[in-house]
């Protein structure tokens, strides 16, 4: 029988969601409790593979087993994983339904302190003595819209069959101290979204003009782009399906 699991966790302490050698990660720990759990060997599949650092406030994973599952193993699991990672819930589905190819949109959300504050340390990106115009930005982000291809935000030794990508959404908003870009998408590449973070500031700060965007994209070179935004203020919040 094949399960979903919807949880979310705080990367901080972790080389980000796939498992590595040597690191601790978060499908190590979710495989782990559940193989305790069930008394069986399980294994997991992410809806993606967010970076060391990287938080999720809501991700996927789908897992097989020969047990049946009952109303309490949520809060079993719970209690045997780490107190930074929680499981939402846990629901049967279709023996073939996938946590990576069957999702239809992966969001994004990044988080940038524009007034110096020690509460967000973790959970931002501090820039608080620059100035940085969102206006400017969220006009670069209509450019987004024109393009598939970006090579130029891929981190570079990637192994993606594709540089291809579908951008359904992306803006910037000012709330209270904090600017917060949200961007969603049907894939991203691994960096993507950082790396477009890092380049957006460079334009609101006004190292670049707006239309500089294009050139940026259109040179399908990582050199081009700006450097990538620092991991912390990065949050995966929601992973789309049709069940």
């Amino acid at each position: 029988m094949r399960y979903f699991i919807e949880f979310s966790y705080n990367g901080k302490n972790y080389f980000g969601y796939q498992i590595q050698p040597n690191e601790i990660s978060i499908q190590e720990e979710m495989e782990k409790a559940l193989s305790t759990i069930l008394r069986e060997e399980i294994k997991t599949t992410g809806a993606g593979r967010t970076d060391t650092g990287v938080h999720a406030k809501k991700i996927f994973a789908h897992f097989d087993t020969s047990k049946e599952i009952d109303d309490n193993f949520c809060y079993k699991l719970n209690a045997f994983l780490p107190s930074d990672i929680v499981v939402q819930s846990i629901f049967k589905v279709k023996d073939d339904m996938h946590a990576r190819f069957d999702a239809t949109f992966r969001t994004y959300e990044y988080y940038i302190s524009t007034k110096k504050n020690p509460f967000a340390l973790e959970s931002s990106w501090q820039i608080w003595r620059r100035n940085i115009d969102i206006n400017k930005m969220n006009e670069a982000c209509k450019i987004l819209f024109e393009y598939e291809d970006f090579s130029s935000f891929a981190k570079v030794g990637s192994d993606n069959k594709t540089n291809i990508c579908k951008i359904y959404k992306a803006e910037w908003e000012q709330i209270g101290d904090e600017m917060k870009f949200t961007i969603s998408a049907d894939r991203f590449l691994r960096n993507m979204v950082r790396s477009i973070v890092g380049t957006m500031i460079e334009i609101g700060s006004g190292k670049y003009p707006v239309e500089e965007l294009r050139r940026i994209i259109e040179d399908k070179n990582r050199n081009s782009a700006g450097t990538s935004a620092p991991a912390q203020g990065l949050f995966l919040v929601d992973v789309g399906y049709r069940f």
